[in-house]
């Protein structure tokens, strides 16, 4: 009984729901750099939605079959879906982990709302705005101090770090996926989740078959193991549980803006956990991504305030 009123307790308290939700999304920076030589990335990609399609058998089987029936006729989608918002997003994350730090990895995750924004006015054609682009951006300028390191002779000599690219690509990859998500079948969200994990065990097979080929694969030591669930339980089932929770208490808008603290949380368990350095250019990094997607939010908040004022009677 205590247990039950404590799960009621938390549901009912979106704020802390919504701040819970990133800092397990940025355990999972500190998990990709933990499992650097306890298991490799294909086999943690693999078995990591091996487990949550564990997890969702147990209490999401009615959901699916409700859905079913508008979901097989985007069985295409769904696939597609899962496989560049799961697996290659993961993909390249756990490879970049091999090359770069827990910091670099979490602020760089920073570019991904201007990311989103480009795709968006790409593929949809979404509204542009001055103070969208200025804030965009300032965001990838933030993300040019990482991958410099600070240092513009980097530039000049076209010395990036590989792991630093694999993660932007990372976030090209989950950009895309992101811009899709609208055209998404109209079935709840647990049961589309579903269908994407399924998708994302499927597609990251071939990739585990190669990485085995190459001689690459390394099986989870026990320590592997315990990198294993906590990326199937926190980063992927409790973490959405809790977001789509806490957009249904506050709205949207609002949910949205903590995925911000994504790359603070980040930053912050890189130097707890693993005990990396935070440098001056990480400061100057993480204050120019921040500050870009503050900018490009308020701008948006500013021209619907103006587009309200200017239809209201």
């Amino acid at each position: 009984m205590a247990e039950d009123g404590f799960w009621t307790r938390l549901y009912g308290r979106p704020y802390l729901l919504l701040t819970l939700t990133p800092l397990f999304w940025a355990g999972n920076t500190v998990a990709s750099r933990l499992a650097v030589g306890e298991v490799s990335p294909m086999a943690l990609t693999t078995y990591r939605w091996s487990g949550v399609l564990v997890l969702l058998a147990l209490f999401a089987r009615r959901h699916v079959l409700a859905d079913w029936p508008a979901m097989r006729g985007r069985l295409l989608y769904i696939l597609v879906m899962g496989a560049l918002g799961f697996t290659f997003f993961n993909a390249f994350y756990y490879v970049a982990a091999h090359f770069t730090s827990a910091v670099n990895i979490g602020i760089i995750q920073g570019a991904l709302p201007g990311l989103v924004f480009v795709f968006a006015f790409l593929i949809a054609g979404s509204r542009v705005t001055g103070g969208q682009v200025a804030g965009m951006a300032t965001t990838l300028i933030g993300v040019g101090v990482i991958a410099v390191k600070g240092d513009l002779a980097t530039l000049a000599a076209l010395d990036f770090n590989a792991g630093d690219l694999m993660m932007l690509g990372a976030c090209v990859v989950y950009a895309l996926y992101t811009v899709l998500l609208p055209r998404r079948p109209k079935v709840g969200g647990l049961s589309f989740f579903t269908g994407l994990s399924v998708a994302a065990f499927l597609t990251s097979l071939p990739f585990l078959a190669v990485e085995i080929a190459m001689g690459q694969y390394q099986a989870p030591t026990p320590f592997g193991w315990l990198v294993v669930a906590y990326c199937a339980v926190f980063p992927s089932v409790i973490s959405q549980i809790f977001f789509v929770r806490g957009v249904e208490l506050v709205g949207p808008g609002r949910a949205g803006v903590f995925i911000n603290l994504i790359p603070v949380f980040a930053a912050i368990l890189a130097v707890l956990v693993l005990g990396e350095s935070f440098r001056p250019y990480h400061a100057l990094a993480l204050a120019l991504v921040l500050g870009g997607i503050f900018w490009a939010e308020w701008s948006k908040r500013g021209e619907k305030v103006s587009g309200a004022k200017s239809t209201s009677p």
